[in-house]
């Protein structure tokens, strides 16, 4: 939980600033070429994730949890160096790269949930972490935001000290969780093939049946992280520390659901109803937020984020507990290794739609995001009856 933090905080540190910087280098660009280069920026990190993820779960299959996050961690804190010491777009590109390719510890810290859980008990580790995550959205974005008041770049060299000190706590403190009988035996180069591993993940009907739920919330949720800062800087006219204070609120909404709500809602409804109830309840959000260029009014804002944080925390933990639930003790990294990569798909295409749709009419990103939710609760609930029929047969042993 604690590297969960830290690794979370120095992500959210450097949000509100990246429209920004990139303003620093491209001056006289206009909204949209800087909407669209903070959305390649985006996409690049995540073009790099979708093709090392998979190969990063599977190397902690075979060698354990702890080696593979230490790597990711010094990877990012490279990464944000880089992109503090920055001196042009190619520089801050470089940076993204490097972060990309090492970028699978939450992939890692999901499958070290999986090996020291029970699986019935999966789903609340997930919620506790996602108020974790939470706490970190909140924090470090609001440290962000007026960190830059002193320097642009000096949000990224925090975040790349905290990203070192948490590796240093791995090194340390952090007990390795995979046992050797549940390693993989078998290892070859192929194993670090990111297509390959993803076809054998998504071979299993039921593993690939819900990473496209997760593939249905990720895609709109990516469109509204590539767009958010851009959007609110020139819907509302915000600056790095308005955007931070807005995302403290996205984190006090996610520790209320995730670390509160979400457990005893799990274990009153189940995964299916919590992630059908938060897609439809991130749909509303998606409306307030396509309303901003209508009504640009702070007050909008802040209920639409509100509605959009509790709706996601109630699906991240259920989508988590399902997949990993899924997932056999020898698979578990694999399959948040391949749920990583798909994560990163759409982060890779989502901000750059959403940068498209943007330069056609501002709002038109969070109208699609709608439809996408509502399409998305129709298919949870057509595979409902699926999904439950086949995690049942798995763990009676058929």
């Amino acid at each position: 939980m604690f590297t969960t933090f830290l690794s979370v905080m120095g992500i959210g540190i450097i949000i509100p600033e990246i429209p920004f910087i990139v303003q620093k280098y491209m001056p006289d660009a206009s909204n949209s070429t800087i909407a669209f280069n903070v959305g390649m920026l985006t996409s690049l990190y995540s073009f790099c994730q979708f093709f090392a993820a998979p190969g990063l779960g599977a190397l902690s299959d075979k060698f354990g949890r702890r080696p593979i996050l230490l790597v990711c961690l010094i990877g990012s804190a490279i990464g944000y160096l880089l992109f503090g010491i920055g001196g042009s777009m190619t520089v801050l590109f470089i940076g993204r790269i490097i972060d990309g390719l090492t970028g699978g510890d939450i992939g890692t810290i999901f499958a070290y949930i999986g090996d020291v859980t029970k699986p019935e008990e999966r789903g609340k580790m997930f919620g506790l972490i996602g108020a974790i995550v939470g706490i970190g959205f909140m924090i470090g974005p609001s440290i962000g935001g007026f960190v830059s008041l002193i320097n642009l770049s000096a949000p990224f060299y925090l975040a790349a000290i905290l990203t070192l000190i948490n590796a240093l706590f791995g090194w340390f403190v952090l007990p390795e969780s995979l046992s050797h009988e549940h390693r993989t035996a078998d290892f070859s180069i192929h194993h670090l093939n990111p297509f390959r591993q993803l076809t054998g993940v998504l071979s299993d009907i039921t593993i690939r049946t819900i990473l496209f739920i997760g593939f249905f919330y990720f895609l709109p949720f990516s469109q509204l992280q590539g767009i958010a800062g851009v959007y609110s800087k020139d819907i509302l006219h915000w600056t790095p520390a308005n955007i931070g204070i807005f995302f403290f609120v996205v984190g006090l909404v996610d520790i209320i659901t995730q670390g509160f709500l979400s457990n005893k809602l799990l274990a009153k409804f189940g995964e299916i109803k919590l992630i059908v109830a938060g897609l439809a309840i991130t749909g509303v959000a998606y409306i307030a937020n396509a309303l901003l260029v209508i009504f640009p009014l702070t007050v909008l804002a802040f209920a639409g984020v509100i509605v959009f944080a509790f709706g996601s925390g109630l699906i991240e933990p259920a989508l988590g507990g399902l997949i990993s639930r899924a997932a056999g003790p020898k698979q578990q990294g694999r399959v948040q290794g391949a749920n990583q990569s798909l994560q990163s798909l759409t982060r890779m295409t989502g901000p750059l739609i959403a940068a498209y749709l943007y330069g056609i009419v501002p709002n038109l990103p969070y109208i699609i995001c709608a439809i996408l939710s509502l399409v998305a609760v129709f298919y949870v609930l057509n595979k409902k009856t699926f999904i439950n029929q086949h995690i049942a047969a798995q763990q009676a042993g058929k």
